[in-house]
């Protein structure tokens, strides 16, 4: 019975999201995505050379001055890459795009199933419906579970990796030490972040061994083999600075740590209005006030803590990205379920009065999360995949093409070309660095400059096409 209800669940979640996956890569965040793909998309241009990555962007803007003419890309680790134009290269009767969203979806489905796993065997099969449902169904988390981005991946290895460790304390059976390890080093390499889970780990280590936990080899051990491959590969990286994009800001740009905005920002719009719609704010409360088992003791408050210390530490990136943010869905909806278990079962409420409550607050926190999260699917210019078409069409596949974005690679990732996505330099420059075409949706001043003195190869009230290499 239990596996049916999570059946259902796993069948809902996968509907969810299956809501605009044709959608080209121009909404939300498209720039990110855009660059995520384009790694995947020279893999099957260029070959599956994971040690050398490459986007789009030959430009100086990700690195803050570096140059990057081989288009190099050093972030992650491209697993979810290799999966994705695995995919594509296989299976190619759809898109890479389609393909980059699947396979987000097909780990967003898993980590559904270690969220159960998790919540059954510390609390109860109940939570662990209701944790795994409301990952299912909450809008913040239905639109990055199908974005062309490594999170959903991230999130699925570190709740693997945690599901793994807890049992391996638990039972002190070796098959399972492998396991997290192997996961932990996945987890690493594709977001160092979720380093910060080690925490609610060391926790539950120390609760079952105590002092004795200091006396572990295996735990070092563990520690030591899965964070070599991420100090390894970031030492590779390295050698190639011009393809690192500059990351420091991350951490505490304009000092906005611990000030009113990093809270108005990340509890009052993030939490409390984007994930949980309001109403789910204080189902969220009644979950970390309601009562503990002696199973979970206070390791989830522990996970709570790792996230808020995550938030901390890179409190610019939090602040100005939204989907930073998901790496807290999996242990915020925990307490969501908890708090609607603590509701359902609690007898200091009438229950005339807290099943219509309850109701009220849920169907409530999905419509409002809804309302502010439907506008994240909206393609505000699809200008950019007019002229993106036209210009894959014309163009040869060598030309390298500046695709005026205001930094924003998705123009050029439409293009399906190499190139610079912002004027900052001379366009006779960019030619000297190989440019040989102009693709612009705005008919500027430095666009019909080109006009005048370039071929136009293609006109239309959206967009134009100049071949910089052909003069009038």
């Amino acid at each position: 019975m239990k596996k049916i209800g999570l059946f259902f669940i796993l069948v809902l979640a996968f509907g969810l999201r299956l809501y605009k996956i044709d959608s080209p890569i121009a909404d939300w965040h498209s720039w990110r995505q855009a660059d995520t793909s384009a790694v995947s998309r020279n893999f099957i241009k260029k070959g599956f050379d994971v040690l050398h990555p490459r986007f789009d962007d030959l430009s100086s803007i990700p690195t803050a001055g570096l140059e990057n003419p081989s288009g190099y890309r050093f972030v992650e680790f491209p697993f979810y890459n290799l999966i994705q134009a695995s995919f594509y290269h296989f299976f190619p009767i759809k898109t890479i795009e389609w393909w980059g969203r699947m396979t987000s979806i097909f780990f967003s489905l898993g980590s559904i199933i270690f969220i159960f796993l998790i919540a059954k065997k510390l609390i109860n099969w109940p939570v662990a419906f209701l944790a795994s449902f409301f990952f299912a169904v909450l809008p913040y988390n239905i639109y990055y579970s199908r974005v062309v981005l490594p999170e959903p991946m991230m999130v699925f290895t570190s709740l693997a990796m945690i599901y793994f460790f807890i049992q391996w304390v638990d039972r002190e059976k070796f098959i399972f030490y492998p396991l997290f390890v192997s996961l932990a080093t996945i987890s690493f390499l594709l977001k160092p972040f979720t380093a910060f889970f080690l925490i609610p780990l060391f926790y539950l280590a120390f609760r079952k061994w105590r002092w004795q936990v200091f006396k572990k080899p295996s735990l070092y051990l563990g520690l030591v083999i899965s964070l070599i491959p991420l100090f390894g590969w970031r030492a590779w990286m390295s050698q190639f600075p011009e393809g690192i994009p500059k990351w420091t800001w991350l951490l505490n740009h304009e000092n906005i740590r611990f000030k009113g905005a990093f809270f108005r920002w990340l509890f009052a719009e993030r939490l409390g209005r984007l994930i949980l719609g309001f109403w789910g704010l204080p189902l969220f409360v009644f979950g970390l006030v309601g009562s503990r088992n002696k199973k979970e003791g206070w390791f989830f408050y522990w996970w709570l803590f790792s996230v808020f210390a995550y938030w901390s530490v890179f409190a610019a990136g939090n602040i100005r990205h939204d989907y930073y943010q998901i790496l807290a869905i999996p242990i915020l909806v925990i307490f969501l379920a908890k708090g609607v278990f603590f509701l359902l079962t609690s007898k200091s409420f009438d229950r005339f009065i807290r099943f219509p409550v309850l109701i009220a607050s849920l169907l409530f926190m999905l419509a409002f999360s809804w309302y502010e999260v439907r506008d994240l699917y909206q393609i505000n210019h699809p200008e950019i995949i007019q002229a993106g078409a036209a210009a894959d069409k014309i163009l040869p596949s060598n030309a390298k093409v500046i695709a005026p974005y205001n930094g924003d690679t998705a123009f050029l990732y439409q293009i399906n070309r190499q190139g610079w996505p912002h004027v900052t330099v001379s366009i006779d420059y960019l030619i000297s660095r190989g440019a040989t075409h102009y693709v612009s949706v705005n008919f500027d001043e430095t666009t019909k400059k080109l006009m005048e003195q370039f071929k136009v190869l293609e006109k239309q009230d959206q967009f134009v096409i100049i071949d910089l290499t052909s003069q009038k």
